[in-house]
């Protein structure tokens, strides 16, 4: 670990801005927390810390001796800056073009990774939890042989981010998929139970923790503040669910919970909007869900379903993930979509040359976006009905 006034020395060679360091420190804290939280959970720590979480707290340390602060003495210290410290604090200074103001790293309630942070490892230089996905993806669409049988288990990951021991003698039960799907699943892991108990979601079915260790179900819905599932967004309009014998259920991988199961209910809304107003349309191949409308003319018009709580980091990926069509829906769910800002933090982060081939819009303005026009001068977009 460098003395302060060395480490003030070296950043000054090196031309690097206080600002720009504190964001490069906010992203290594975020894939700490990210990477930590499959190690061990949030919930106790031992020594000797894990590599990568020794270096992130000696960075921080060297950092607070440059800037003034007084650094965190530990891993569990540090652990609680993360669910205190936001994005916007002095210490890292990330831009609000980058990440939203008051944007934390752990969650206060579940202690675990937020979606914010995980979106933020993403960003980094691994590309973190959703490269891991990708890669888990790549691999079963290999397996698979066809991409009907890949879309087959794809769509089975996104429904049952969860799996009971007694799911596999119910109806409609799929024995081939499950033989390709089931090493993506492992056993519930002890930080996900609150004593002995392991609850899920009723809105996104995934997991979901109290804000101390003691469960009681069933029962009225707890306050808001005092859950937490990793959708986050969800109503509390009913209580978390129980799940029975947890010994005997099996948990997807956190990334494929994140990066496919936490949409699917946006995925699901956007094609039942489509079904319902008869627009012709097919699935394209690829890892995630994407579909290309029919009878657009000469222009080609696609769509795709994301479920991201950071704009300006969804509008990173798009332009780094180049949309091929002349016209791309990006659909979202409607709480992030409506929130303050949300819509324009993204269109200012892409590319202006994007921004007229890229719309943001809901499932619920699906529809609605699919007739605005015109688009670089090519007259308006409207799906042909099925006859």
């Amino acid at each position: 670990m460098r003395a302060g006034a060395a480490g003030r020395a070296e950043r000054s060679d090196a031309g690097e801005a206080p600002g720009d360091a504190g964001s490069e420190l906010f992203g290594e804290l975020a894939r700490m927390v990210a990477a930590l939280a499959e190690v061990q959970g949030l919930r106790s720590f031992t020594l000797p810390y894990p590599a990568f979480a020794q270096r992130a707290l000696d960075h921080t340390v060297t950092h607070c001796l440059d800037v003034g602060e007084a650094p965190p003495r530990s891993l569990p210290e540090l652990w609680e800056w993360c669910g205190t410290r936001p994005s916007d604090d002095p210490l890292f200074a990330v831009p609000a073009s980058l990440v939203s103001p008051g944007t934390t790293l752990v969650h206060p309630v579940g202690r675990m990774p937020t979606r914010s942070c995980l979106e933020v490892a993403s960003h980094g230089p691994d590309k973190g939890v959703a490269a891991h996905a990708r890669a888990l993806l790549g691999d079963l669409r290999a397996r698979s042989g066809t991409e009907e049988r890949y879309r087959q288990c794809r769509a089975f990951l996104a429904r049952h981010p969860v799996v009971h021991q007694q799911d596999r003698f119910a109806p409609g039960w799929n024995r081939a998929v499950w033989s390709r799907v089931k090493n993506l699943y492992g056993p519930l892991p002890e930080y996900l139970l609150a004593d002995g108990v392991f609850l899920h979601c009723p809105s996104c079915g995934l997991p979901a923790l109290p804000r101390d260790s003691a469960v009681s179900v069933p029962g009225p819905p707890a306050a808001d503040a005092e859950i937490w599932c990793e959708g986050e967004n969800c109503p509390r309009d009913a209580p978390a669910e129980p799940v029975r014998e947890p010994d005997q259920a099996w948990i997807l991988h956190r990334s494929l919970r994140w990066y496919l199961a936490l949409p699917h209910r946006t995925d699901e809304a956007a094609r039942e909007a489509l079904e319902r107003a008869g627009a012709a349309h097919e699935t394209l191949p690829g890892l995630l869900p994407a579909y290309r409308l029919r009878d657009t003319g000469p222009r080609i018009v696609d769509i795709q379903v994301y479920d991201r709580v950071e704009p300006a980091l969804l509008a990173a990926h798009l332009a780094v993930n180049t949309p091929l069509a002349d016209r791309t829906l990006v659909v979202i769910p409607d709480v992030p979509a409506g929130r303050d800002g949300y819509r324009d933090a993204f269109t200012a982060a892409l590319p202006a040359l994007l921004r007229d081939r890229l719309v943001l819009t809901t499932p619920m303005d699906l529809l609605p976006d699919l007739g605005a026009g015109p688009t670089r001068g090519e007259g308006r977009c409207v799906a042909s009905p099925r006859p």
